[in-house]
């Protein structure tokens, strides 16, 4: 790795970000088959994967106050043991219940990780005085498109043990060799004159403010919005597969597919989130953002074919790809881990939500009328950064 210590930071935060969404990726892929397996039905199914979110919920909160003690860099050694150990939880279990259950431990690891690499990751923004926080989270869907491609190969060859036991293996090496190097590094000190890495013109920064009623307030709102994005992405995760194969009668391997599509269109616009950024500044990038993904979205649930399905998820990750960031790096500007961990909750408060709402919208209507509701959403978060844009530049 490179000499620099920030540089071997970023490059060691960078790999976990990969391998969070690469372990979650693969568990996506193979959710019909364990539908099936467990002889789940849609609304059973949906109380199951609560179990993800559910978990990760009632994780972060404690794991803000984990890095406060312990240090951010330690928390994300041990959450990515625990995440590698838990992904081989899944195939195991042989009713919607006892897989609910596994989930709930896989999501406690799942929850935990993100806010301490989360946390971790705004340390370093402060430091180095750029907008690089969406280039994490386009690791993250990195990993994602490369877990979900993987999964769509080897769906029809290995079971999903296999599958799965093979994924532990991979993040415990990978988590050996990133956490030596976050482990010899001390997060760095925040300069108490860094430019705004989030605006597009620079300005004063000053050290993480307590949780006065105001800055709880602007964090809160952040939330929501992460709330609104992490709603969709959850519904990208669980749904898309089972979306394409029952509804348009897609293959399993096509149909795993879609969530890959959708990860590189969220990598893309990750990667180039930095730039637009700058050029847009944060509420034109939050309000094109929802816009663009209620848009894609609609496209995806309803258009009768495969291949316009497929350019509706593509739409609908350019569209999400910055919102979640922007929240989650604003919130932890303002009030350090215990702001990634307020933010993060809410945005997983829409797991927590997605899940089960779309299982039961699913059996009352339809699935594709179901996943409007990710649209709905998306246009409420372009609303909420719309209407709070002057909160939000003070």
């Amino acid at each position: 790795m490179p000499g620099n210590p920030l540089s071997r930071l970023r490059i060691a935060l960078t790999v976990f970000f990969a391998l969070d969404g690469f372990i979650f990726a693969g568990w996506v892929v193979r959710i019909p088959a364990i539908k099936e397996q467990t002889n789940a039905s849609a609304s059973a199914l949906g109380l199951a994967l609560l179990g993800v979110s559910a978990g990760a919920v009632l994780t972060m909160m404690l794991t803000g106050r984990l890095c406060r003690r312990y240090g951010t860099h330690p928390v994300t050694v041990i959450c990515g043991i625990l995440l590698s150990l838990s992904i081989a939880l899944p195939p195991l279990t042989h009713s919607a219940l006892t897989l609910g259950a596994v989930l709930f431990l896989f999501g406690m690891a799942y929850g935990g990780i993100n806010v301490a690499f989360n946390s971790a990751a705004v340390d370093l923004v402060r430091a180095l005085h750029r907008p690089i926080m969406s280039s994490f989270h386009a690791a993250f869907s990195l990993g994602g498109m490369i877990g979900a491609g993987l999964g769509a190969l080897v769906a029809g060859v290995l079971s999903p043990t296999r599958h799965l036991v093979g994924l532990t293996a991979v993040g415990l090496l990978v988590t050996l060799f990133a956490g030596r190097t976050l482990l010899r590094i001390q997060p760095p000190a925040p300069s108490d004159n860094a430019p705004q890495p989030s605006q597009s013109a620079p300005r004063k920064e000053t050290a993480p403010r307590r949780l006065n009623t105001r800055t709880r307030g602007l964090v809160i709102t952040f939330g929501l919005i992460a709330l609104c994005t992490a709603y969709g992405e959850g519904a990208m995760a669980d749904w898309s597969a089972l979306h394409l194969e029952q509804d348009l009668d897609a293959s399993p391997g096509i149909a795993a597919v879609g969530y890959s599509c959708f990860a590189l269109a969220m990598t893309i616009g990750r990667l180039t989130g930095t730039r637009l950024l700058e050029r847009l500044g944060q509420t034109r990038t939050l309000v094109a953002g929802g816009t663009t993904a209620a848009i894609g979205m609609l496209l995806g649930a309803l258009a009768p074919s495969l291949w316009a399905a497929l350019l509706g998820f593509v739409i609908t990750g350019l569209g999400l790809a910055n919102l979640f960031p922007v929240a989650v790096e604003r919130a932890g500007t303002l009030a350090g881990p215990d702001g990634v961990a307020i933010a993060s909750t809410l945005g997983y408060g829409g797991m927590l939500l997605g899940p089960p709402a779309i299982g039961f919208m699913a059996d009352w209507f339809s699935l594709p009328a179901a996943l409007t509701s990710v649209a709905a959403l998306a246009a409420t978060a372009a609303v909420i950064g719309f209407v709070t844009r002057r909160a939000a530049e003070r």
